[in-house]
């Protein structure tokens, strides 16, 4: 059972890129230090620590879910769609979708899983690429 945050708190945002980050199995440091490149932190207005507290919530929640024999399920569609849920301000998804997109391309891959994940994510919220270039073009 995934720890709970309070809708469209900067946790509940932090959680989905983290979810995103770690959607291949693989936490480039790249990733990590683009955060702060990126003024990520500021954006959610969550601290550096806080962020990396929900980082380790999120690898404990994953870890309780493993199977009897170790094996862990890091794209789960259900777990996804209810952490997606849990950011329901249509700006506040904008943002995250806008973020989410800066941080994939921060180590200069985006693996399949990071795709799948993102694709999801854009389709669930009903966003398109488009929406999101028109809302930070301005």
């Amino acid at each position: 059972m995934m720890k709970k945050y309070a809708n469209n708190s900067p946790e509940a945002m932090a959680r989905l890129l983290i979810m995103l980050m770690m959607g291949d199995g693989n936490m480039d440091p790249r990733e990590i230090d683009s955060l702060e490149k990126l003024h990520i932190y500021e954006t959610l207005d969550i601290s550096r620590q806080r962020f990396i507290e929900v980082l380790h919530a999120y690898c404990n929640d994953l870890s309780d879910e493993a199977e009897e024999d170790g094996s862990i399920h890091l794209i789960d569609r259900q777990r996804i769609d209810d952490l997606l849920d849990t950011v329901d301000d249509p700006k506040k998804r904008l943002l995250v979708a806008t973020l989410a997109l800066d941080l994939t391309k921060a180590d200069k891959t985006i693996s399949e899983a990071e795709l799948a994940i993102y694709t999801h994510m854009l389709d669930r919220w009903h966003l398109t690429l488009d929406d999101i270039e028109d809302a930070f073009a301005s």
